[in-house]
């Protein structure tokens, strides 16, 4: 199964790349779930898992009398991450093939929490709406995602701008928003959403992760772009050693893009 939509290379070589993703983000997303409060015992949902770096996570926040579910539309993703599991000997974490407006889930979960998600999804309203669903009243619904417009770099750099640009068109043209970072409070609000909460980060720096990451995104963009016609494979190989030359100046400075995190609570019910 797959979304059409998403315009990042799936599979093994799309794994590969958000491990590096996942270490990026890691302090990040921590942070935000140490101020939201995820706690020993919860029930959690990581929707969009991906290879499941932020599922271990809650696993290890919510114990062995927690329990998270990793859903993702990626049968080779969602392959890997349920044998890592296994190997690691998880016991509160098990993994579903299934796209967000597919949730059979209502009222199941203490927390849901999507990262990456909705910025690949022509339909982020009805996704909001379906995290609210699966959340019992009171839960807590997380959701993390760039802002390509914040992306910057150290000096100016040709390769860096065609790089954002070229992830700007092909997700636009996909009819997707990668944007939505500053949308997630009004999207959380229009599902139902209360309480909301945003706090704004953004890994930059020296570091051998954030570097690379973006000539390794726009590797994993290729097939996109092609398929789009918005650059011929020689052009996209030249920008994509340009921009690995650039990460690879010990002075350069990359951004990844402006991350942002939403959270809020599903209103408790009304006493009849």
């Amino acid at each position: 199964m797959a979304n059409d939509a998403y315009i990042i290379r799936g599979g093994l070589a799309g794994r590969e790349r958000l491990r590096v993703l996942s270490r990026v983000m890691e302090p990040l997303t921590l942070e935000l779930f140490a101020r939201v409060g995820v706690r020993s015992g919860d029930r959690c949902l990581d929707a969009g898992c991906g290879g499941g770096d932020v599922t271990v996570v809650l696993a290890a926040l919510v114990g062995d009398e927690g329990s998270v579910t990793g859903v993702d539309l990626d049968d080779t993703k969602i392959a890997i991450a349920s044998e890592e599991a296994a190997a690691a000997g998880l016991t509160n974490v098990k993994y579903d093939t299934v796209g967000v407006h597919d949730l059979p889930y209502e009222d199941d979960f203490d927390v849901t929490h999507a990262r990456f998600l909705l910025s690949h999804l022509p339909d982020p309203d009805g996704a909001a709406r379906a995290l609210f669903r699966a959340t019992r009243p009171g839960g807590v619904v997380m959701v993390e995602d760039v802002d390509f417009g914040g992306s910057f770099c150290h000096p100016s750099n040709h390769a860096y701008d065609g790089y954002c640009r070229l992830y700007t068109q092909a997700a636009q043209a996909r009819g997707c928003d990668p944007h939505i970072g500053r949308r997630l409070p009004a999207l959380l609000a229009d599902a139902g959403i209360v309480e909301i909460g945003v706090h704004v980060g953004q890994p930059v720096g020296f570091d051998h992760d954030v570097k690379p990451l973006s000539p390794l995104t726009l590797e994993n963009i290729a097939d996109a772009v092609l398929a789009l016609d918005l650059a011929t494979r020689d052009e996209l190989h030249a920008l994509v050693d340009a921009l690995y030359a650039f990460a690879g100046e010990p002075s350069s400075i990359l951004s990844v893009p402006r991350i942002v995190q939403a959270w809020g609570r599903v209103p408790e019910q009304l006493e009849a």
